[in-house]
């Protein structure tokens, strides 16, 4: 039985025993359910560790598509849960936290991208994954940050395509193939925040540091890294290089997963151009990645509540954007 004040609150608030193992149990209930636990590089460290797999937008999109678990709990936010639920519809969704939004997948409505279609006739879409499955039903195929060029490549040339809703990442895109999308203008709260001046001032700092970051950051910000991509690309390159300097302009939960995996390189987190408050934060965190936590966690699976369902005739169109993006990359 759902109560109403879960409901309200988006979440199962529940007290949890402070004297048990909430990694443990959790673990348990995992073991227990047939569940797996998928949590995103952006996500609290408890969290990555007790996860199952841990990974960026493409790589968590492909685990869902192949578990042979009966539940999923997806550590994200919202849209990563519509996702598993799309590529295994079959199976139990849950997601510890319904308000776990995002800025970038609200800047883009279905609504208004319908009607931009229609003012554009012939024109593919092409959506990033920070979508909700009712834009990615209007789409034509998907990308990731990881995997947005690749897939662009092998698009036709001579055809027109509305790229949205993530502006930076298609103004890099453009850039690097020398298409012309017509760019939606839409961005996220965290990436939009970096400052080029601070990476300055750190590169001062760190004269040996190489400068990484993601593809959702600004131009200008893109042109002062040596190394641009998605998050699992940062990693990668990293792990390639474990001694040395780092300065890392992406949400500060990768982090973790950098430092887990390089312990003898030092990592520096590139602060936001404005600081929440204005208390001059060093870091730039997404706060709806950050609602995903082990209490959370624990409750989801104990109760099996929230879970994520899509419309089916939704479901049956957003699915197709996304098979045709695994089968390009």
């Amino acid at each position: 039985m759902v109560k109403k004040e879960w409901k309200d609150k988006g979440f199962v608030d529940e007290a949890v025993d402070k004297a048990i193992d909430l990694k443990k149990e959790i673990r348990r209930l995992c073991e227990e359910k047939n569940a797996i636990i998928l949590a995103h590089y952006y996500t609290v460290g408890d969290v990555q560790d007790v996860a199952d797999f841990v990974g960026d937008s493409l790589a968590l999109a492909r685990k869902a598509a192949n578990t042979d678990a009966k539940v999923m709990v997806m550590c994200g936010v919202h849209f990563m849960a519509e996702t598993c639920k799309l590529l295994s519809p079959e199976k139990t969704v849950l997601c510890p936290d319904l308000n776990a939004g995002c800025s970038l997948a609200d800047s883009c409505k279905a609504e208004d991208l319908k009607k931009f279609k229609d003012e554009h006739p012939g024109y593919q879409v092409i959506s990033y994954v920070n979508t909700t499955a009712a834009v990615k039903a209007l789409t034509d195929v998907v990308v990731t940050s990881g995997n947005a060029k690749k897939v662009v490549d092998k698009l036709p040339e001579g055809d027109n395509y509305i790229f949205g809703p993530d502006y930076n990442l298609g103004s890099y895109i453009n850039e690097v193939t020398g298409r012309k999308m017509l760019l939606w203008n839409g961005g996220c709260h965290v990436h939009e925040r970096f400052s080029v001046a601070a990476i300055a001032k750190l590169k001062e700092e760190h004269p040996d540091a190489i400068v990484m970051a993601h593809l959702e950051c600004k131009g200008p910000v893109i042109a002062a890294a040596e190394i641009v991509g998605s998050t699992a690309t940062m990693l990668d390159y990293a792990k390639q290089n474990p001694t040395k300097e780092f300065i890392v302009a992406t949400e500060a939960g990768i982090l973790h997963e950098m430092q887990r995996s390089c312990p003898d390189a030092k990592f520096y987190p590139v602060p936001p151009e404005v600081s929440e408050g204005g208390l001059g934060c060093s870091c730039n965190e997404c706060q709806y990645m950050k609602l995903n936590t082990l209490e959370k966690i624990y409750n989801n699976l104990k109760y099996e509540w929230p879970s994520v369902e899509v419309d089916q005739e939704v479901a049956k169109d957003a699915v197709k954007p996304i098979l045709r993006m695994l089968e390009l990359s």
